[in-house]
């Protein structure tokens, strides 16, 4: 299967045609296993020593929300599209999702010479009673390995106040083991969060927060060797340079929420640009602030992320 473009423009996303998606999925499941064997691969890091992913596993939370706009990721044919176009950009080193997504890219041919990483604990679905209680719903190491995938992510959000943060930490413990034992890399996204009093959970993005989140994931499993932290920039951006002195392990920057503003898009990415210049700071991951910006023209947030770096 190929992808068609739509139309000559760069910011144009290609057609995808999702009827033979879905024949092939129907008729011929083992063409997923096919393409993930045959895919070209790539070093994780290349000649830049830089890494600038995509991400799309927030949908597999029920995290569908893009701004004001409640349900922006549940078209699957525009996400892939918008997927398929950012990962044409030059510079964009890779994607962040799920399985079903992956499976998606794969079938369309969008993942030669790209970085793949699978997102490997979904189970906190957004809103729920549960969310603390984070367990691995995705991506396991075992499935990374059999793919052919070249890293996994995981979300450790940590509540004192809930027993279900706890179950977390040691499931992502052994999940880091399982990963350096096949010699794969995994990306911890560590948060100190709390319930508000309406029960939403919210991220702490202070510097006494960042900094202990960092001293909690860094320590986790029985080495360090394969871990990666990815991190948000603090609320006040003049306070990263002392909080990444929390660890020697290499980071990347995650996007979150930027709004729905030019403005706010354009005040994210002098956040991104400070941070990028620590020593510990590899590159970008970012999701719905690229595929879905306030102007619509995902090709040139891409670009601009890209030169960030």
């Amino acid at each position: 299967m190929t992808v068609v473009p739509r139309s000559e423009s760069a910011s144009a996303p290609p057609a995808v045609d999702v009827g033979e998606l879905v024949r092939i999925r129907a008729h011929r499941p083992e063409a997923i296993a096919e393409a993930a064997a045959r895919r070209t691969r790539r070093p994780l890091l290349g000649d830049s020593g830089r890494l600038m992913i995509v991400a799309a596993d927030h949908p597999a939370r029920g995290a569908l929300g893009v701004g004001d706009r409640r349900f922006a990721m549940a078209n699957r044919a525009d996400l892939l599209e918008r997927l398929c176009l950012a990962l044409s950009r030059p510079g964009v080193d890779g994607v962040l999702a799920t399985a079903d997504i992956l499976d998606d890219l794969l079938l369309l041919g969008a993942l030669d010479g790209k970085v793949v990483m699978g997102s490997m604990n979904r189970g906190g679905l957004q809103g729920a009673s549960f969310e603390l209680d984070d367990r691995f719903t995705g991506h396991r190491a075992e499935d990374i390995e059999r793919l052919g995938f070249d890293a996994g992510k995981l979300l450790l959000r940590i509540d004192y106040g809930d027993p279900g943060s706890l179950t977390t930490l040691e499931s992502t413990a052994r999940a880091i083991d399982d990963m350096a034992a096949r010699g794969l890399p995994v990306f911890v996204e560590p948060f100190l969060s709390r319930r508000t009093d309406d029960g939403r959970l919210k991220n702490d993005l202070s510097a006494e927060a960042v900094t202990k989140s960092i001293a909690i994931a860094s320590g986790l499993g029985g080495t360090s060797a394969y871990t990666w932290l990815k991190l948000p920039v603090t609320e006040n951006p003049d306070d990263m340079a002392e909080v990444m002195e929390t660890s020697t392990l290499p980071a990347v920057l995650l996007g979150g929420e930027v709004g729905g503003s030019a403005e706010e898009q354009a005040g994210a990415y002098e956040k991104w640009r400070g941070a990028l210049q620590l020593p510990t700071v590899r590159g970008l991951v970012v999701g719905r602030s690229l595929l879905y910006p306030a102007d619509g023209d995902v090709a040139a947030a891409v670009d601009t992320a890209v030169g960030l770096l």
